[in-house]
Parts: structure tokens; C-alpha cells; sequence
């Protein structure tokens, strides 16, 4: 198939290299002029273990092109994916500004255009923004040209994009056509997982209920773990016995104690999914609280962190997830605010955030919310020799050796689970263990 995808950040770049690995022909559409740059190199505009070999071989197979022309991109192909983000408005509802400006472009596109086109929302929005704000856009720009029209929500955890994009839970396609159903399950056909034909409304309403529990089962575990910390109890031991219950406590997966949440997708869901709710007059309790559970667990550790009694602090990693160059909204860089802000003397080392600092939201983000942080930056033997306190929070192959170099004097304090009192000659915090 000939497929065009709007927005090459972290989903459409993922998406446009594994559509074209199998089979498709893709045209990546973009405004980000260094994204493009980044692309037609066979460079991925995203950091994480394998996209920019998928980014270079799809380059190099000659069936990915990019560009920031709509109108090409739509003229040369059959089916359009918006993959574009939809970040916080200052109030918590969800920002659309970028979604219905790509579908005025598309559907400006699609006017005239004879032959079919079909557009699919891939971008997370709340329900009734498919049917009731983009449908409508797309119908007034496209004129009498004919269109389809479907939802198909992602499931691609940062750090394992690939592997979720061939092994997800389901595909999911929200459409009132059959024939669009089995056009975008066609783009699919080499994913595993069932087909999932459902409503628009449905489609867009699972993206949120999977993302909320996924928060509900971080900030349940991470509570628990407060508790059991306070009582002497290691919360690993407890977490590990009630996930071993398949049939009623569902998965593991997420439900674990560990440090906050953060990231473009769970907050930013919350916030919609409890303001679309005071729209409606409906009482979201237990999602409002979540947020503000998270943000406790970051001043808890924050306090504690604190208490150790040097102002001198190490922060082994600061994106949102290991394996990761994703900043935004990383409880590790709120972590590391509080202790700026209280005159802490922080240094940080995590080698994939000079690569986010290049361009798009990460920059911004940096700019905008922590400016401290390129001076904060340095390397892995500055960090430890500067750190009377060495925070992890990360635990990967980059940051597990470290631990043979932490000296007598020195104290861990532990967010990742990354090693025990046995494995270091200093002093050991676990977070809830």
C-alpha cells in the first residue's frame, strides 16, 4: 500500500519504519525541517535501540521518502495516518491545535483528488474529537470529495516500540465502514494481536482507559510500597506475590513498586480524561488523585534524598525511561528541579539526553522547563567523583557497572531496583525495599 504519515516524532517515525519493512511504500510528512534533514540521512529523529537501523534500511530500500508537502504526500497515496501530538492545553483539556491543522491540510489536499482517500487518526484524543471536531473539519475542506475516515489508537511503549508494533495486544480500528476496517488492518498484516472493528467513540476511549489503568497500576503499586517501607516490608516481595494471580489481578505488567510515572502519554491522558469529566458534571475522584499521588512520590523522594545529609548529589539518569532520549514530563526531572531549587549541587549523567537536546518537544521542553540541565550534564566519572549521594534512577547495562565504583563514603539511593546493600562498599536506599 502507499501510505502517508503525518507527524515523525516518536510514533509516526516507528510507524513509517516498520510499514515500510513490511511492504509498504510510506511518505513521512513533516513542518520539523531538521526531522527531514535527520530522515533523508537514514537518521531517526528519536533515540531508542534499533529505530535508526529501521529508519536507515527503510531509507535506503527507497520506499521512504520525506517531505512538507500535504498535497504530494496525499496525491501519492491511498490512506493517510495523523500521528501528530495532542499535548496539555494550560487547563489539562487536550490540545488539538496540531491534529485539526494537519486534517485542514489533508482534507485541502483531498479535494479534487480522484480517487478514494482514507484518513486515520492515530493521534491520542478524547472521545468524540474523531466524529465531532475532525470529521467535520475534514468534510468542509474536502468538499464533495469522498473520504473514509477511521480511529486506530498505538500501543508502543517507548523503549520497545518495535517489538510492540509486530507483537501488540490487539489492533484496534474504530470506523462505521467495513471496507476501511480491512484497509487499515491490511497496513497490520505482519502484526500480531486480533483485529478489532468497533465504533470511533470505543477506539479513542480505549487508548485512555489502557494508559489510566497503566497510571492506576503504577501509583496503586508505588502506594502500597509507602506502606510497606513504613513497616519494614520489602514491597518487591509483596508486588511479586500478587502478580503471581493471573486470573483475577489481571498482569505484572506496570504493577510494580518504582519510581513516578511520567512521559508524553500518562499524564497528559489523565489530565483529559478528568477534564473531559468536569465537562460532563462526572466525578473522576480517583483519577484526579493519581496526579497528585504521582507528583507526592516525587517530593517523597525528593525529602528523603534530602535527609541524607550532603548537599552533593549524583543523578544517574534523567529521561522518562530507560532506553530512552524522552524528557518530557520525567518525574527525574522534577526530581532534579526540587533539588536545584533547594540549593542542592547537582550533576547528571545520562547519555542519551544530549541527543534529545537536537530538536522538537525535548528541546522545547529543556528551554522551557529546565535550562539548568545542560549545565548540569557531564559524564558518568565526573558524576560519581562529584555525588556524595548518587541517585539511580535508571537501571540498564549503561548504568549497572557503576555500582563496583561507589566508594565507602557514599551513599545510593536506589529508584530503578537497580542492585542491593550486597553489590556497593557505601550505604543503600532502596525506595520501598
Amino acid at each position: 500500500m502507499n501510505v502517508s504519515i503525518f507527524g515523525l516524532g516518536y510514533v509516526g517515525a516507528v510507524t513509517a519504519g516498520c510499514l515500510v519493512r513490511d511492504g509498504h511504500t510510506v511518505v513521512g510528512v513533516d513542518t520539523d525541517e531538521r526531522k527531514l534533514a535527520f530522515m533523508r540521512d537514514g537518521k531517526a529523529p528519536i533515540h531508542e535501540e534499533g529505530v535508526d537501523a529501521l529508519i536507515r534500511e527503510a531509507i535506503e530500500s527507497g520506499r521512504l521518502t520525506v517531505t512538507n508537502d500535504c498535497e504530494k504526500a496525499v496525491n501519492e497515496t491511498a490512506i493517510s495516518l495523523v500521528c501528530v501530538g495532542t499535548p496539555s492545553a494550560p487547563d489539562g483539556s487536550l490540545g488539538t491545535l496540531y491534529v485539526t491543522k494537519v486534517c485542514e491540510e489533508i482534507g485541502d489536499a483531498i479535494r479534487g483528488k480522484e480517487s478514494f482517500h482514507t484518513v486515520v487518526i492515530r493521534s491520542t484524543v478524547v472521545p468524540g474529537t474523531t466524529i465531532e471536531l475532525l470529521k467535520p473539519i475534514l468534510e468542509k475542506h474536502a468538499g464533495d470529495s469522498p473520504f473514509g475516515l477511521a480511529m486506530n489508537p498505538e500501543f508502543l511503549r517507548e523503549g520497545t516500540s518495535i517489538k510492540d508494533f509486530y507483537d501488540p495486544p490487539y489492533t484496534v480500528v474504530g470506523t462505521e465502514s467495513a471496507d476501511v476496517f480491512s484497509q487499515v488492518c491490511e497496513l497490520y498484516k505482519q502484526s500480531g494481536g486480533d483485529r478489532i472493528h468497533c465504533s470511533v467513540a470505543a477506539a479513542e476511549s480505549i487508548k485512555y482507559a489502557c494508559n489510566l489503568f497503566h497510571a492506576t497500576k503504577i501509583t496503586f503499586a508505588n502506594e502500597i510500597g509507602m506502606v510497606c517501607k513504613n513497616a519494614g516490608v520489602d514491597c518487591r516481595e509483596v508486588m511479586d506475590i500478587v502478580c503471581r494471580d493471573t486470573k483475577l489481578n489481571i498482569s505484572n505488567k506496570y504493577l510494580k513498586p518504582g519510581f513516578a510515572f511520567g512521559g508524553s502519554c500518562l499524564p497528559k491522558d489523565l489530565r483529559a480524561f478528568s477534564y473531559l469529566g468536569r465537562t460532563q458534571n462526572t466525578s473522576v475522584p480517583m483519577f484526579d488523585a493519581i496526579l497528585k499521588s504521582n507528583r507526592d512520590q516525587i517530593e517523597h523522594a525528593a525529602h528523603r534524598i534530602m535527609a541524607l545529609g550532603s548537599r552533593k548529589v549524583a543523578m544517574m539518569g534523567v529521561s522518562f525511561k530507560e532506553g530512552t532520549d524522552d524528557l518530557r514530563e520525567s518525574p527525574l526531572i522534577s526530581l532534579a528541579e526540587i533539588l536545584i531549587g533547594k540549593g542542592f549541587d547537582l550533576l547528571i549523567f545520562d547519555p542519551n539526553v544530549e541527543y534529545a537536546a537536537l530538536f522538537g518537544s525535548n528541546k522545547r521542553f529543556i528551554e522551557i522547563h529546565f535550562p539548568h540541565l545542560k549545565r548540569a550534564l557531564c559524564s558518568a566519572e565526573t558524576a560519581l567523583k562529584h555525588g556524595d549521594v548518587v541517585v539511580f534512577g535508571h537501571k540498564s547495562d549503561v548504568y549497572t557497572p557503576l555500582l563496583s565504583k561507589i566508594e565507602e563514603h557514599q551513599t545510593v539511593f536506589d529508584l530503578a531496583g537497580i542492585g542491593g546493600p550486597e553489590e556497593i562498599k557505601g550505604h543503600y536506599n532502596g525506595l520501598y525495599w
